[in-house]
């Protein structure tokens, strides 16, 4: 191949992609289609034998990664990058270098952005078939409510992923009634924008293959709409799923004022003590 592959090369190989992507990037990041969420995506965002490598470095069987599944989601994730392999550690770090957040902060107008090196709520992830996200807003702050959330990163690395596979990525109108459908294909990057209205899900995965992604959060300072907010990741139902948008309103609420009385970041995991 000819290359070392380390974060310092995967940084560059990134950010040179992303420069030759820039013109694109401003048009789509400007016009988002079917959603008021701004985003973008970049094909074959790192050479195929590389990307390759970082699919084969998943543990196929999920191992050490932590199952989670209740009525909002189903899937494996993991943000301990020292119990896997080296070039996945790498690969998720390479997105957190400043030079690469100024070259996707300049392509967007979008300042003072700061990666999250704990990797709250970012990492590693895996869904396997019947595994899904139901549609959510994702939580405000970053784990110790200092600055917002402003960026999602979704590195997808499945080989020969199609729609339908399932496990897609989806972008929904203000109702959460139409989704935007973007393939979770092989060597994409896609990267949107999270406010406190950006409601996004996963759709189920019906492969037999493993959906593997890696993911990496930019927080800043700034509130998105200018106006301190804050929220826990707030989950609804799908479309005619009555049952889990009544459920999810209870839910989003009951974990939103334990989040606020304990000042914790999430609430999940309390009420999920309590399930």
């Amino acid at each position: 191949m000819g290359i070392v592959i380390n974060q310092d090369s995967l940084k560059k190989l990134i950010i040179d992609k992303l420069k030759e992507k820039n013109d694109d990037i401003k048009k789509q990041w400007s016009s988002p289609e079917g959603t008021a969420t701004r985003y973008f995506y970049i094909d074959d965002l790192l050479p195929v034998e590389i990307a390759s490598l970082i699919f084969d470095a998943f543990p196929k069987d999920g191992e050490a990664f932590h199952k989670r599944e209740s009525f909002r989601e189903r899937k494996s994730t993991l943000a301990e990058l020292a119990k896997t392999s080296t070039l996945l550690g790498d690969v998720t770090t390479a997105f957190q270098f400043s030079d690469v957040i100024e070259e996707i902060s300049s392509a967007i107008d979008m300042k003072s952005l700061h990666a999250d090196s704990s990797l709250y709520a970012g990492g590693l992830s895996m869904m396997f078939p019947g595994d899904f996200l139901n549609p959510h807003i994702d939580n405000s702050h970053d784990g110790d409510r200092k600055m917002y959330r402003r960026l999602n990163l979704l590195y997808y690395v499945t080989p020969n992923w199609k729609l339908e596979d399932g496990g897609n990525f989806e972008l929904w109108n203000s109702d959460v009634t139409v989704p935007n459908t973007i393939v979770s294909r092989f060597n994409r990057l896609v990267v949107m924008e999270t406010n406190d209205s950006s409601w996004h899900s996963v759709s189920p995965v019906t492969s037999s293959a493993s959906r593997c992604c890696v993911s990496n959060y930019y927080f800043s300072n700034e509130s998105p709409s200018g106006a301190d907010y804050f929220h826990v990741t707030s989950f609804t139902g799908r479309p005619g799923e009555t049952s889990k948008r009544f459920v999810g309103l209870i839910d989003n609420a009951i974990r939103n004022t334990i989040s606020k009385v304990l000042k914790t970041g999430r609430g999940k995991d309390e009420i999920n003590k309590i399930e």
